[in-house]
């Protein structure tokens, strides 16, 4: 609590006492205040309300017109029990919340479940983990050699950048293999037909788990395909550089001239018979509901004339939401990727291609996962 104490004092006679010990009572209050008190400037006349101001004592009015004391605490200094009460009070509305998140997160992944400042562990997650990082070891060595030898032959064997891809997806496949997070996937005939046809597509999906990448290149299968995401993904381990090293089309948002040449970039990989991925939400949803689209998302496949091919993710966030640092449970009869019919881009605006598209995705959701009317 904050009050100033002027240096020009009015006294208010309420009381009976006599004029020379209200002088003394007023001369002693500004003394045990000046111990605690800074001066700055402050605006004129302003009315404090103390505890010195009961009715056995005077009521005081102070007013300045250039310098006052601060007084932080000195003045109305709530009583000890108050203090107690309220940190008491604060203590029990975050113990709540941690209290709350730990037995969601024990809802969710069992009574071994714990937290961290990471996110959240359970035994299937460290698991999951594990296998991770044990598959990644060997996944990270393949990359540097790949990487070694595009260096050694000047790019010039492997120009599409396949075997990068190739050891990715292995990686994916055999940690869903060993966690049984394979997801059920529905409609996927449309990707082996389309395949077939020997054309190249943009394949977007909705994004609110980190399953939703696995779940993805496990949905399009054995081809080549580069993802467009964020610039950002750069820096998280193994899987940064294997974005790096099979050239991904990467977004950086705060470069305007990075983007268009990303955009090139896209529009080049299309055109050369190589797929492209991406989320058009831009991230992660934290709500399971779909977000707005990103402005330009579709932008490459638009003008690349090449056709998009929506996919739903379904109940990813289930297994492992965002404050989780694994998943915490198997994927298998739980999640599910529901394919939907191309949608040519050719003959559509932009903005139109981006709405047919996003009720496509839509039409597959379950009710949970739907954005709000």
């Amino acid at each position: 609590q904050i009050c100033h104490l002027p240096l020009g004092v009015e006294i208010n006679k309420s009381d009976r006492l006599s004029q020379r010990t209200m002088k003394v009572s007023t001369l002693a209050l500004l003394c045990a205040l000046s111990k605690t008190a800074a001066f700055r400037p402050s605006s004129p006349s302003v009315y404090v309300k103390t505890p010195l101001a009961a009715a056995s004592r005077p009521s005081i009015k102070f007013a300045t017109s250039h310098w006052s004391l601060r007084l932080s605490s000195a003045v109305a200094v709530p009583s000890p029990s108050d203090d107690s009460e309220n940190s008491l009070a604060s203590g029990e509305v975050t113990l709540t919340k941690q209290q709350k998140r730990l037995k969601q997160i024990r809802k969710e992944g069992g009574i071994f479940a714990f937290n961290t400042k990471y996110g959240a562990l359970n035994p299937f997650s460290i698991y999951y983990g594990l296998t991770s990082i044990a598959l990644g070891l060997v996944w990270f060595v393949g990359l540097t050699a790949s990487q070694l030898l595009y260096k050694v032959t000047g790019d010039r064997l492997d120009k599409k950048r396949r075997i990068p891809v190739f050891l990715s997806h292995v990686w994916g496949t055999l940690l869903m293999l060993f966690t049984a997070c394979f997801p059920k996937i529905e409609n996927g005939e449309i990707i082996k037909d389309f395949h077939n046809s020997r054309r190249t597509a943009m394949f977007v999906a909705n994004h609110n788990s980190w399953m939703d990448i696995p779940f993805l290149g496990h949905t399009i299968g054995w081809k080549n395909y580069k993802f467009v995401a964020k610039k950002e993904l750069e820096k998280v381990p193994i899987l940064g550089k294997a974005i790096k090293v099979a050239n991904n089309v990467l977004v950086d948002r705060s470069d305007r001239r990075s983007q268009l040449l990303t955009l090139k970039q896209g529009i080049k990989w299309l055109e050369n018979g190589v797929n492209l991925c991406t989320f058009p939400e831009g991230t992660r949803s934290r709500s399971n509901r779909l977000m707005p689209f990103k402005n330009g998302a579709f932008k490459m496949a638009h003008k690349a004339g090449a056709p998009v091919i929506p996919m739903s993710i379904c109940s990813a966030a289930d297994i492992m939401p965002s404050y989780w640092m694994f998943p915490f449970r198997p994927a298998y009869g739980v999640c599910k990727v529901v394919v939907h019919e191309p949608i040519e881009s050719t003959g559509k605006t932009e903005e139109e291609l981006a709405q047919a598209v996003r009720e496509a995705i839509i039409s597959g959701l379950p009710d949970d996962q739907k954005p709000l009317p």
